[in-house]
């Protein structure tokens, strides 16, 4: 017969050991006034129970199982142990309400336990919230006009806070909204969204219930909760299933209060081929045949939000393969890249674009993507290292292609060293493509029809222009419909203009020629402008005047 109890014995046994624990923590409770607790037959918030660092939960024998806004119930086993005194003197400097409670170790055992449902932090300066793809799909389902997502936003600001940030995240998503902005205003909170370049307002929430809101982002973004009056930026990532969708808060003081920007960075906006560009197909010709070459500035221009960082890793894509070696210095880095190695400028530590670029040199790249050209020494640097045997792509601030050489000049770059080092220069700018369900045929007596025919007359030579019965023109639907979200329009796609430098052009350079030389030598080459871009996309039904004006202007 053995001498150890059989498996219904021991049973028995820990059963009257988890019994004595509970009775000693009730007793515990009623001494020090503390209420008692069980959480094994009490629900635990995943919520609230990331709230506190698994490794700070276990080291101070705690564990946060409830959480309204920012108040946080929190159970304890020692209320005087300095390891959970300074677990709960952090919590009350970041503005949360505890409510303390008394448990018994296996009652936190089992809360411990669900810490394997929180999600895994991405990065050590990253919160993170976790959306399940049902739900996402769920809320796009009911959020299919910018109307349902005011309603729905509305309902759950009076709600719990965390419902209502994650409300406003998937409606964003849903919306494929590239920016959040929250203003506070003396009555209100103002909430609006970047859809496909534009902001549109979304609903004013209570200026009352803003601070908690404004807590809760502070805090999965990283920020600190007592500092009102400097600016501060974090970042935190929603998981959805395998992707990872950075957001970048940006917060700033104003008369007001605390205005908040989050800039949702969705790794699906990059995952462009090269033909999804909006390129014509003579110049994706030229462009691609220039990727081909081994060495060679290709610089691109355009204003902030004009899809540059698209373009720009869209031809590190194109170029990538395992015979090359690639490296990129960038400000920030905005999407991670698989294969490629990408370091972020530092300027506290020294690392700017000059210094990291002549670092990257040293790293036997083949390949080499600057973000921004700002300054004379980080521009004579590129432009060295496309001198010496490697491909490099960067942008460069100017209105159009032509302006990028007096601009070069301007900061201070020799032309000797302009002419050779530049392939292309390229400009760019983003137009909203017309709804396909709602779009509206313009009439050939339109003053807008007979502005863009006597335009698309100025074509230069051998530009291969559709004849004007295969125009399809039309305007965007006023009210717009349920596919576009009331709006009209429904994405973007990109209009470009490209300087190729020749022996023409090369010597205009070494003249120092003025902006307007440049364009004439540049239609010389047969090249299109912006406008005339946008015009062959408007003759195709892909966007309309209105827009076109809008964007890149008359």
């Amino acid at each position: 017969m053995s001498d150890f109890p059989d498996d219904k014995a021991r049973h028995k046994l820990d059963q009257l050991r988890r019994q004595e624990a509970e009775d000693s923590t009730k007793r515990a409770s009623e001494y020090s006034h503390i209420p008692y607790v069980d959480l094994s037959v009490l629900p635990v918030e995943i919520d609230a129970l990331k709230i506190i660092p698994e490794k700070d939960a276990r080291a101070g024998e705690l564990a946060a199982f409830q959480v309204a806004g920012m108040r946080l119930k929190v159970a304890l086993r020692n209320p005087e142990k300095p390891a959970a005194l300074a677990v709960l003197k952090d919590l009350a400097e970041h503005r949360y309400l505890c409510e303390r409670f008394i448990a018994s170790p296996y009652s936190l055992e089992r809360a411990w336990d669900f810490y394997q449902r929180v999600p895994e932090r991405h990065g050590s300066s990253a919160g993170a919230i976790e959306l399940s793809v049902e739900k996402l799909a769920a809320l796009r389902q009911e959020l299919a006009t910018l109307p349902d997502v005011r309603k729905k936003i509305e309902e759950a600001f009076f709600g719990r806070t965390s419902e209502a940030l994650e409300v406003i995240l998937a409606g964003a998503l849903a919306l494929d909204a590239s920016d959040i902005h929250l203003e506070p205003q003396q009555q209100s909170v103002r909430l609006r969204m970047r859809l496909d370049g534009t902001l549109h307002d979304i609903a004013n929430l209570p200026i009352k219930l803003y601070a908690l809101l404004l807590s809760r982002l502070k805090l999965i973004s990283e920020l600190k909760l007592n500092i009102h009056d400097r600016s501060q930026d974090g970042r935190f990532t929603i998981t959805l299933q395998d992707a990872a969708i950075e957001i970048r808060t940006s917060v700033l003081p104003g008369p007001d209060g605390e205005n908040v920007v989050m800039r949702i960075l969705n790794p699906k906006a990059i995952e462009l081929s090269f033909r999804d560009l909006g390129l014509q197909p003579w110049v994706a010709d030229t462009i691609e045949k220039e990727l081909r070459r081994p060495n060679g500035l290709i610089l691109t221009t355009g204003p902030t939000g004009s899809g540059k960082t698209t373009t720009l890793y869209t031809f590190l894509r194109a170029v990538h393969s395992t015979e090359i070696k690639i490296i990129t210095i960038e400000d920030p880095i905005e999407y991670h890249l698989t294969g490629i190695e990408q370091t972020q400028v530092d300027t506290d530590k020294g690392y700017d674009f000059a210094n990291g670029l002549r670092a990257i040199v040293r790293q036997d790249p083949d390949v080499i993507l600057v973000g921004e050209i700002r300054d004379l020494e980080t521009a004579e640097t590129a432009m060295h290292a496309s001198l010496t045997g490697h491909l490099v792509f960067s942008t460069l601030h100017t209105n159009d292609a032509a302006g990028t050489i007096p601009r070069l000049i301007d900061l201070g770059v020799r032309p000797a060293i302009i002419a050779p080092a530049i392939n292309v220069a390229m400009a760019q700018r983003l137009v909203r493509r017309l709804c396909p369900a709602c779009r509206v045929p313009t009439t050939k007596t339109s003053p807008a029809y007979a502005a863009i025919k006597a335009e698309l007359a100025l074509l230069p030579p051998g530009v291969p222009a559709p004849d004007e019965a295969q125009w399809t023109i039309f305007d965007a639907h006023k009210k717009g419909c349920p596919a576009c979200g009331e709006i009209g329009y429904k994405g973007r796609i990109g209009v470009y203009e490209i300087i190729l430098i020749n022996d023409a052009l090369e010597q205009l350079i070494l003249q120092s020629a003025p902006e307007l030389d440049i364009k004439k030598a540049a239609v010389a080459q047969g090249q299109i402008t912006m406008r005339q871009d946008s015009l062959l996309k408007i003759i195709a039904g892909v966007t309309d005047l209105t827009e076109v004006e809008r964007t890149v202007g008359q």
